[in-house]
């Protein structure tokens, strides 16, 4: 069975990558040739390794002077102007340090890293996690990553979800991975058990947005941002049925909440489902069962079509191999 997942926590936006490194960019000459555009397209010309959301970002924030004041993004330059910019530092950059985490490394080149994430590893530092994430692995195995920001990561996986992860190597490769991201052309497939017997596939389209009243969690609501996921059955047992789903979109939780949402929570998942189901192996499993199993994407540098399939997580298929046992 050739299934494929992703990351459930994929932030499309292209300033979801922070600021660079920690020096300034030098001074800044707009030519000629580029007089009449908005200052932020201006500078995404002159500085294509950036995005220009995260130029945009950089304007509104302060970052960027012109001729010594601060602009609006919206003002157009017409040639001769001095741009001054103040790259930013990520509040995080004190956790940024390596450490000696192993990494199941997939593929890598000069410009990518794709990992095979275990269960349990933390991706990126955050509240309560300050230390002993892929993010300091990242750093341990390519001290040269500590000039990118995030050590590259464009796209992330929840702790207890297992897979594949890409990683960017060089400034260019992320904005370019991200860029892919937001035209939706990586292709992400996920493995995922579900509670209760699904009949057939189809498509979850429904916005998620933070939940109403309780803030860690998300939700389906109405204001919420655009969210599609389409999923196929693959494999149907007593109590639960196991899906492949292809993500068009990478909000936080994406496939969790959808599938929740459609009344079919994953297997394990404590935030979006019931703890117990009545079938002892499903209520023994001790997190949710998904596992990015496939990932495809343009390599950044080369544009050649790139793809990587990874075993099941030795949790996930054994889980899988006893509910075999029992159906037989």
């Amino acid at each position: 069975m050739n299934l494929a997942i992703e990351d459930t926590r994929v932030n499309e936006r292209a300033d979801y990558i922070p600021a660079d490194d920690d020096d300034s960019c030098d001074a800044l000459t707009i030519p000629a040739e580029l007089g009449g555009l908005r200052l932020d397209v201006a500078l995404a010309r002159l500085l294509p390794e950036h995005s220009r959301s995260r130029l945009q970002s950089w304007v509104k924030e302060g970052h960027v002077l012109v001729d010594g004041g601060v602009p609006d993004v919206r003002r157009k330059v017409w040639g001769g102007e001095r741009v001054d910019i103040d790259v930013p530092h990520p509040p995080e950059l004190a956790a940024e340090h390596p450490e000696d985490i192993p990494l199941a490394i997939v593929f890598e080149d000069e410009h990518l890293l794709v990992i095979d994430k275990p269960v349990g590893l933390v991706v990126h530092p955050g509240s309560g996690n300050w230390s002993g994430t892929l993010l300091n692995a990242l750093l341990h195995h390519d001290p040269a990553l500590a000039a990118v920001p995030r050590a590259g990561i464009v796209h992330r996986l929840d702790k207890d979800t297992s897979g594949l992860l890409v990683v960017a190597k060089t400034l260019a490769a992320q904005t370019e991975l991200v860029r892919q991201l937001q035209a939706r052309s990586v292709r992400r497939h996920y493995a995922a058990l579900v509670q209760g017997v699904l009949s057939a596939g189809g498509t979850v389209d429904a916005p998620i947005g933070r939940h109403p009243s309780q803030r860690t969690r998300m939700a389906v609501v109405g204001n919420g941002r655009p969210a599609l996921t389409h999923y196929l059955v693959r494999e149907r047992f007593a109590r639960c049925t196991l899906l492949e789903c292809r993500l068009e979109t990478g909000r936080t939780h994406q496939i969790r909440v959808h599938m929740a949402h459609l009344g079919h929570p994953l297997v394990g998942d404590a935030v979006y489902g019931q703890r117990r189901s009545g079938e002892a192996l499903l209520d023994g499993f001790p997190r949710q069962a998904l596992h990015a199993f496939r990932l495809g994407l343009q390599h950044p540098a080369s544009g050649a079509d790139m793809a990587w399939e990874v075993p099941m997580a030795v949790d996930f298929a054994l889980l899988l191999e006893r509910l075999r046992e029992h159906s037989a």
